[in-house]
């Protein structure tokens, strides 16, 4: 999804000479195919997008793919781009590596200042992980290597499955099979209160560019939209939009995870960035992709 759409906001600039790799065409947990993709491609400019991602359930269940993956590719990338001379490295963490409660809205500084959300820890050490061999590698080899927080993403080519995928490609997904079965209420995990903030995807590909072009600093940046909304609030906004007319029915036996997680952006809106996707048209136009890829999600 992230890949994606830097992809089509470099397009938008009127970059040409891109060079991506599938995950099906290059492993990047495995470090003699990421040497020879930079040995052979020589990229001035990486975006790191490449990530194992998932919701609460796939973070808490397969929690040791979560910490290895993410810790082999980023490694392994972050690496390879020092060895070939690369000019210059964004490297994307998340909003997870934040301590569950962090005094809110949550300035880049808070990092490591506590314990973090036991359901997705391993994804969140991997990813300070990152950040901090950026951190390192600047320091030691100095090299151009930038780090960004972003906030929950949502948007165009978002994971609808139903195991794997984050709560709001997840309720677009909910809403949209009780409607088209007929059914009277939707099961939701949790109690609703927890509050998130969500950024639409191109706007975090906007984002991306900018700070390629214009931060050069060792500090990472969060990216966000400066304000959030309840799970409950946002389930009802996602059930408006696709249509489904019955109750939604909150298990509370099922974990909430962190209580809040509001970024403070003034960082990169003091730079002149800020976000221009507002949630209701971003939401449609999410569940407009799920509408066009729906097959994709049968399992």
């Amino acid at each position: 999804m992230v890949g994606a759409a830097i992809c089509r906001k470099l397009e938008e600039a009127v970059f040409q000479n891109v060079v991506t790799r599938s995950s099906s065409d290059l492993d990047l947990r495995n470090q003699a195919a990421v040497d020879a993709f930079f040995e052979a491609e020589r990229p001035d400019y990486v975006f790191l997008a490449a990530a194992k991602v998932g919701g609460i359930l796939s973070n808490n269940t397969y929690r040791a793919e979560f910490l290895y993956d993410n810790l082999m590719i980023e490694a392994n990338v972050i690496h390879a781009a020092y060895k070939s001379n690369v000019q210059k490295l964004l490297f994307l963490g998340s909003s997870c590596i934040y301590p569950k409660f962090a005094e809110q809205p949550i300035k880049e500084e808070y990092l490591l200042s506590g314990t973090l959300e036991p359901t997705n820890e391993p994804y969140a050490i991997a990813k300070i992980a990152g950040l901090k061999m950026c951190e390192t590698y600047r320091s030691q080899y100095d090299c151009n290597f930038i780090s960004a927080m972003p906030t929950n993403l949502y948007g165009i080519g978002d994971n609808y499955h139903p195991k794997n995928s984050h709560v709001l490609p997840a309720l677009i997904r909910k809403f949209h099979l009780a409607k088209e079965n007929g059914n009277n209420t939707v099961e939701l995990w949790g109690s609703g209160t927890p509050k998130r903030e969500f950024l639409y995807v191109d706007d975090l590909a906007s984002a991306c560019l900018f700070l390629m072009q214009n931060y050069d600093g060792s500090e990472p940046v969060n990216v966000g939209v400066g304000e959030d909304i309840s799970i409950s609030e946002l389930a009802e906004k996602v059930r408006e939009i696709v249509g489904f007319d019955g109750q939604i029915l909150w298990n509370t036996n099922m974990p909430d995870g962190t209580p809040r997680k509001l970024l403070d952006v003034s960082k990169l809106a003091k730079m002149g960035w800020k976000p221009t996707t507002d949630l209701n048209d971003g939401i449609k136009l999410t569940y407009a992709d799920f509408l066009n890829r729906k097959s994709d999600w049968n399992d």
